[in-house]
């Protein structure tokens, strides 16, 4: 039985207001999330991603943004909201694990009272009742002795264990959406995998849904049900998680996954990389914001890209059948897709 829809994003575009005009950096984008998924948004940094996400929470200047289409949270339309009302859905309804725990959280107040603040903002609750909320938070997401942490400042935790407090703040009123913003950015290999196994228990626990931005195909693969690949303020891509790593049908997927070090087979010498860079807001092309930096390109990339289906599968993209399979396999090889 398919599960209700939770979040519904269609034609969300991006503005930046400037000197020389509004510089459009998320253009026409549109996804859906259900109860319980995980949709993961990849892409390089510059892609659009957080812009994505801030702009559809509303944290975003009024005065130097705009942002146009629908974005509709169990049927609301929270864009047309007022700040007064979706300040009572962000953290109560909507939590936000931010990339950076340093900065989002308060250097001087304890990690204790930010998590009871939080409570305290969505809920009528003596402070007493919230901070013992804080300390079981804290033992849920993996302090070993919450009691004592509770009164620590930012500072004098690990990476790892600011990241653990904003996702305790996070979690606080059990949101039914969670936005994670790389969560795993800033984390070594071993903190990544407790924080990605965290976020699986907390799915598993509380039926959160979960929106997981990353430029990590590993942790796409390990965590994800569905996928959106993301360039130059455009989703290029998207499938289910199983049926774009089995059929990527986008160049700029098959540089990403190649650029991962494969876990079997024959060591590469050298691994795959994309040349050049993203481009900035202002300099995207009108046609294909890939074609730059895609050694496949041709004159008809200069147009809007048409949106090619397989099955439960779309991406923007003239390549199409026979010559798709045949350039994907100069890039990721002889293996053969379904």
């Amino acid at each position: 039985m398919e599960k209700p829809l939770l979040l519904d994003v269609n034609g969300l575009t991006v503005s930046f207001r400037t000197d020389r005009g509004d510089i459009r950096a998320v253009d026409d984008v549109s996804f859906s999330l259900r109860e319980g998924e995980i949709l993961s948004i990849v892409g390089e940094s510059g892609s659009g991603k957080s812009v994505t996400l801030q702009s559809l929470l509303g944290l975003h200047d009024p005065k130097t943004t705009r942002v146009d289409g629908a974005v509709a949270f169990r049927g609301k339309r929270i864009l047309d909201m007022p700040q007064s009302a979706m300040r009572r859905i962000r953290g109560k309804e909507i939590g936000l694990i931010s990339q950076d725990p340093m900065t989002a959280l308060t250097p001087v107040y304890t990690i204790g009272w930010q998590i009871a603040e939080q409570i305290r903002e969505h809920e009528r609750i003596s402070a007493r009742a919230a901070r013992a909320r804080a300390v079981e938070l804290l033992a849920e997401v993996g302090f070993s002795n919450p009691n004592e942490a509770v009164d620590r400042f930012p500072h004098q935790l690990s990476g790892g264990m600011r990241q653990r407090a904003v996702i305790a703040m996070a979690i606080s009123c059990q949101p039914a959406l969670l936005v994670a913003d790389e969560p795993t950015t800033a984390l070594d290999v071993t903190v990544q995998a407790q924080v990605l196994d965290l976020l699986l228990r907390l799915r598993r626990d509380h039926g959160a849904a979960i929106i997981l931005i990353t430029h990590d195909m590993g942790v796409v693969s390990e965590v994800a049900d569905h996928v959106a690949v993301m360039y130059a303020g455009r989703i290029v891509e998207r499938g289910k998680t199983a049926d774009l790593f089995d059929n990527p049908l986008h160049p700029y997927t098959w540089g990403l996954m190649a650029s991962i070090p494969p876990l079997t087979g024959v060591r590469p010498d050298r691994l795959v990389s994309i040349g050049g860079m993203p481009p900035l807001p202002g300099s995207i092309p009108e046609g294909c914001g890939f074609a730059p930096r895609c050694r496949f390109a041709q004159a008809d990339c200069r147009k809007r890209p048409p949106q090619r289906r397989h099955g439960d599968q779309s991406a923007l993209c003239i390549l199409d059948g026979d010559e798709r399979l045949e350039k994907r396999r100069e890039i990721l090889g002889a293996q053969e897709y379904a």
